[in-house]
């Protein structure tokens, strides 16, 4: 089953996963929202939209935008609806 760890903590796990480009995207409900702040940062793909950005706090250690998730992804990425992936040093196995 993917699972998501940083620094010990572990930040989302489920077998409901979609990867795109190499990433795992967990669904919403697999997340455990108390490691996760909503951050003001915003990206665009040409292809997948605007994707918002977590941080992740953990025992006070804080990884800036270290989750992302498009909310009203486009049509081409509309499997990924809010499901979240990461990167910056969280590890993502299974």
């Amino acid at each position: 089953m993917p699972k998501a760890t940083w620094n010990g903590a572990v930040l989302a796990e489920s077998n409901q996963c979609e990867v795109v480009e190499g990433n795992q995207y967990f669904p919403p409900d697999a997340l455990n929202r108390e490691y996760f702040k909503e951050s003001s940062t915003h990206t665009t793909c040409p292809w997948k939209g605007i994707a918002s950005y977590y941080d992740v706090e953990v025992d006070g250690k804080v990884n800036k935008d270290a989750a992302w998730y498009y909310p009203t992804p486009k049509d081409a990425a509309k499997n990924i609806t809010g499901y979240i992936a990461f990167w910056k040093g969280v590890k993502v196995e299974g």
